[in-house]
């Protein structure tokens, strides 16, 4: 029995045909890819195939087990991780299908923490997809056993090797063809599977055996020495045996090519069409054959809370249970719903637990399984398997539940901070509570959104992943809770200062019968490196003491909006240097307002200047994209201030003026086919370019 040890998590590799014992008969399987790839369909397909479901329903029909709700039928696309499972010869599989575009990456997380392995599903069109990359890259960075999917082999100009030739340029090495497909009028008709050498044709009843061409079998042949060596490179015996002989067994091929599965050094290529169900009967027995068993993730690490230490989780069903709550479900009438990994233990219903995270107890209810929005209620959750639980009022998505018996605490999840920032408001006026309550709920199922409140300009600010989760929240909000928002760009904190020095007179006389109204000042106005300082250098009692804090006050009230734009002033030194008063119409509110009529004045003629906010971005990038992203930053009045490599990544550090990356999350995307990201955080404040203030001061006027 041979182990291998690899990102914190230990397998053993048992071999053979599956027994029957705990654990060895569960694959967990994420279906993940790029929107529009054919995932939901591929596992609709992988459904049907093992009986859970009569017929196959389809996207475009909004009639499919994973996409269930409606505004994912609306929108023709999987918006949420759904959960399914089926059985295909004595196993249990359960199939995680998440949504592929890039808005939902946090629900793609909380899927792959669930998941023992995920399977890629990408078009045949002889490049590498939108989004593949970042997938098969996170795959590797989490360890996470990984099978690709070509699919659409039944379009016209199917491009099968093509887009093999691209998956072996980026991940060489790695990559493991598994199958050669029969073509016949441009369309996948059968395949080969080099492994087991043997050929199939698709027929309705299913894969049907035959003779392998004789014009494929030296194709066959490439196909199983290439199959060999990368099989070799995955165990050292089979390397020494193969630099030996030159080649190895069928069966130790096959042993070579699982252990470098588990260990992420070999992805498994394969193909079909989901939508005609070819090629998912063999696809289902591979993830059977050769993907993890849940029992073979020995070592998944957590923290013992009592003994202070990390310790190995292992699938074991007579251990205290210890499982995590990946995905959260709030249903305004049914209530809350929590999706569990069970990683450790039985969880049974009406057990108690403790939750490691809010350190309290909670009482298992009901315990489920899942099907799409169909719950399907059991005694008890194995271990090793994906299930849920209701009504669970002190826990959250990410936290760990278990035995009090052993408190342990896995892992958070890792969710995406929001880099998209819109400003939210009622449709209707006096419906501001219904909206902020909406998102409140919603935040505890997603938490990849945030609802705060800008100080500078008093705007509500709903920030994302990108334009589709806004959208989907605005909606989501309506079908739930009955309130329409709306969005839009927010505005730009500008600050005004000035310059240059001044002097300013100040004069507020008003008489109205009995005592009027007399407040006399003259100000020096000059730039300083403070908001605002105030000083005061009158002689001979000119202005009487009692009056500076009511000088002083105006002047601040007067800084909140500044002469240009309105917006808030900074960096001005204001010193009360004399004035004149009136032993009976002189009051403080007097001097404030002389205090202002000065400030007005004496900002005008100390070459007032408009300043916007400058963020540091942080962007990674394929290194492909550098100089694309470098010019789009000098069009957006930034400034480059270094670069640097990560790997195959180019690092990008850049200043630039907020105005001008308010939407960047989206043009980052479009610019580099959805593999760039950002992160950003305010620098300091700089002058508007003269050209632009009187544009900016011109929509300021007229809001």
């Amino acid at each position: 029995m041979r182990a291998k040890q690899f990102c914190g998590e230990h397998y053993i590799f048992l071999g053979g045909s599956i027994m029957n014992n705990q654990g060895e008969n569960i694959r967990n399987i994420a279906i993940v890819g790029h929107s529009g790839e054919g995932k939901t369909t591929l596992a609709e397909a992988m459904l049907f195939n093992g009986g859970a479901i009569d017929r196959q329903g389809k996207v475009l029909d909004g009639s499919t087990v994973s996409d269930y709700d409606e505004l994912e039928k609306s929108k023709k696309m999987s918006i949420y991780t759904s959960v399914s499972h089926l059985t295909w010869k004595g196993v249990k599989v359960n199939v995680l299908d998440l949504p592929g575009y890039y808005d939902f990456e946090g629900e793609r997380n909380q899927g792959l923490r669930a998941a023992g392995g995920a399977c890629l599903v990408i078009g045949a069109n002889g490049v590498l997809p939108i989004g593949a990359e970042s997938i098969v890259d996170y795959c590797l960075k989490l360890g996470k056993p990984l099978i690709i999917f070509i699919n659409g082999m039944d379009k016209d100009n199917a491009d099968y090797l093509g887009t093999v030739n691209a998956l072996l340029q980026k991940y060489a090495g790695k990559i493991a063809p598994i199958q050669i497909p029969i073509m016949e009028g441009g369309k996948m008709q059968g395949c080969i599977n080099a492994l087991q050498e043997k050929a199939y044709l698709f027929k309705e009843g299913g894969p049907q055996e035959i003779p392998i061409p004789e014009d494929m079998k030296e194709q066959v042949a490439q196909m199983q020495a290439s199959l060999m060596e990368t099989a070799a490179e995955n165990d050292e015996f089979l390397l020494d045996k193969y630099f030996e002989s030159g080649e190895l067994t069928r069966e130790e091929t096959i042993h070579g090519i699982r252990l470098g599965i588990a260990s992420v050094n070999t992805i498994p290529v394969m193909a079909g069409s989901a939508l005609q169900n070819r090629g998912v009967i063999n696809l289902l027995n591979e993830i059977v054959t050769y993907m993890p068993q849940a029992r073979e993730r020995l070592n998944t690490l957590a923290e013992d809370i009592a003994n202070d230490k990390v310790i190995s989780v292992r699938t074991d069903a007579d251990a205290p249970f210890a499982g995590q709550v990946f995905k959260t479900v709030i249903d305004p009438y049914s209530g809350k719903l929590s999706y569990i990994k069970s990683f450790r233990g039985v969880l049974k219903s009406g057990s108690t637990l403790w939750n490691a995270n809010t350190e309290c107890e909670e009482r298992i209810g009901q315990v489920y399984l899942l099907r799409g929005k169909k719950m399907e209620p059991v005694d008890a959750l194995e271990a090793g398997d994906i299930g849920a639980v209701n009504k669970l009022g002190n826990t959250n998505t990410g936290d760990t539940l278990c035995d009090p018996v052993q408190k342990i605490r896995f892992t958070p999840i890792h969710f995406p901070k929001p880099n998209l920032f819109m400003a939210v408001t009622a449709e209707k006026k006096g419906e501001e509570d219904k909206v902020f309550a909406g998102l409140a709920k919603l935040r505890e199922e997603d938490y990849t959104f945030s609802v705060e409140k800008n100080a500078e300009t008093g705007e509500i600010l709903l920030g994302g992943q990108g334009d589709i989760q806004l959208e989907i929240l605005v909606k989501k909000v309506k079908s739930r809770y009955g309130v329409d928002m709306k969005l839009a760009e927010p505005k730009v904190s500008y600050r005004e200062t000035i310059r240059g020095s001044a002097d300013a007179e100040g004069k507020h006389k008003k008489q109205s019968g009995g005592h009027g109204q007399y407040g006399h000042c003259k100000i020096r106005f000059s730039p300083c490196e403070e908001d605002f300082v105030f000083e005061e250098e009158v002689v001979g009692g000119a202005v009487p003491k009692n009056y500076f804090p009511a000088v002083e006050k105006g002047l601040r009230e007067c800084m909140e909006h500044g002469p240009l734009a309105g917006y808030p002033v900074v960096g001005v030194k204001a010193v009360l240097y004399d004035g004149s008063y009136h032993d009976v119409d002189s009051n403080e509110l007097s001097f404030k307002m002389a205090a202002s009529i000065a400030f007005k004045e004496g900002l005008k003629n100390a070459n007032p200047v408009l300043m916007e906010p400058i963020h540091r971005l942080k962007i990674i990038i394929p290194a492909d994209y550098l100089g694309d992203v470098m010019g789009d930053i000098s069009k957006r009045r930034g400034r480059i201030m270094g670069t640097d490599t990560e790997g195959a990544n180019s690092i990008v550090t850049a200043e630039v003026p907020l105005a001008e990356i308010k939407t960047y999350t989206m043009e980052l995307r479009s610019l580099t086919r959805g593999s760039g990201k950002f992160v950003s955080e305010f620098l300091a404040y700089e002058d508007v370019p003269f050209e632009l203030v009187k544009k900016i001061i011109a929509e300021a006027q007229k809001e």
